[in-house]
């Protein structure tokens, strides 16, 4: 059966992920470095990991197989589950891929080295997390499970 593995620092879509879970009775684990109050959904786990750069990320990536699901907008993270046999999905609902994860992984790198190399320090930034992004995430999300089942 697949499990949903949310990279729960700073997602802002976890009741979503519940909801999701609990439509089609898919167990669900929020790994996070602490500050989560954990689910009294049976369906729910809620793992704490020590502090240190990366170690919700590890743990996701040494669990994650075959027909699971990390939500997640580290890209990284995305890849490395990607590599197991995994799916991964942002909190707006868009799909990492094989075909594009490799694209993602520059991009973030290039962005990384514009931000860097910025000398007056000007900083963007994105834009806000919307309903609609909350939406086309579900809609991912449910489509993303009903396959993994279909597929299992």
């Amino acid at each position: 059966m697949a499990t949903i593995y949310v990279d729960a620092d700073a997602c802002p879509v976890k009741s979503e992920v519940a909801k999701v879970a609990e439509r089609h009775r898919v167990p669900v684990v929020i790994v996070s470095n602490g500050g989560i109050r954990p689910s009294r959904d049976p369906l729910v786990s809620t793992v704490i990991v020590p502090d240190g750069p990366d170690a919700a990320d590890m743990w996701i990536a040494e669990r994650i197989g075959p027909g699971d699901i990390c939500v997640t907008g580290d890209i990284p993270l995305a890849a490395r589950c990607i590599e197991k046999g995994g799916q991964a999905v942002r909190h707006n609902g868009d799909v990492f891929t094989a075909a594009n994860i490799g694209n993602q992984l520059a991009m973030r790198d290039l962005m990384a080295d514009i931000r860097a190399a910025n000398p007056l320090g000007v900083a963007g930034g994105g834009r806000p997390f919307s309903q609609r992004d909350r939406s086309q995430f579900l809609q991912a999300l449910d489509r993303l499970v009903r396959a993994s089942i279909k597929a299992g």
